[in-house]
């Protein structure tokens, strides 16, 4: 998908408050940034910030941090920040590429990590930059806690059963996996929706969902 430039994007990124800049960002420093010992929850690939936003208004005592690659897309959930009544302290974006994420959290810094909707890469040879692939779970083993955990989301059945299988490929444990996430009443229970989850939903396309430990 091409996604087009906005004029004036980076600089604005570059400017605001709500982002955290990676060549600024040391691994083992996020309590610091958000200046408590709260639980730290990650995003990969944010989008425009709906879900992210959703989740640190309703789970204060948590702290989340949205990453997301292009500008085009997080000059967006900036956007959406500023219109925000209440600041959000709770939540912190950072521009960068989901490979480098071993350089910005440290061993056991991260309780959670969320994937949804997450970029099929279709073709064969391009596997490995799957976000559920098992060279991006190596990464995300180094950077959870004890007891941390994946959750993701997609429509995408084909990028779905890869991902069950990258999982059990990779030595996790799946503790969670429905085919049917809104048919689901339990697993619904809390569930905020991202703009895409609402959007394929609506055009009835059944939500899938995992949930994935060491």
């Amino acid at each position: 998908m091409r996604l087009r430039n906005i004029r004036g994007s980076r600089e604005a990124i570059a400017a605001s408050g709500h982002v955290i800049h990676e060549e600024e960002t040391r691994a083992g420093s996020w309590h610091e940034i958000f200046g408590n010992g709260h639980p730290i929850h990650v995003e990969i690939g944010m989008g425009k910030g709906k879900f992210l936003m959703e989740l640190a208004e309703k789970n204060p005592q948590i702290n989340f941090v949205g990453i997301e690659k292009y500008s085009s897309v997080l000059i967006r959930a900036l956007e959406k920040m500023e219109q925000e009544e209440k600041p959000l302290s709770n939540l912190v974006f950072i521009r960068m590429d989901a490979e480098n994420i071993g350089k910005v959290f440290a061993e056991g810094e991260v309780d959670r990590i969320y994937l949804n909707f997450s970029d099929p890469w279709p073709k064969d040879r391009h596997a490995k930059r799957r976000l559920t692939s098992r060279e991006f779970l190596a990464r995300y083993g180094q950077i959870l806690a004890p007891g941390g955990r994946v959750e993701f989301k997609t429509d995408n059945r084909a990028l779905f059963d890869f991902s069950v299988e990258s999982v059990k490929e990779a030595g996790w444990k799946l503790q969670t996996v429905t085919y049917d996430l809104h048919g689901d009443r339990e697993l619904m229970k809390g569930n905020v929706m991202t703009e895409y989850e609402e959007r394929f939903s609506a055009m009835g396309n059944p939500i899938h969902k995992l949930v994935a430990c060491r």
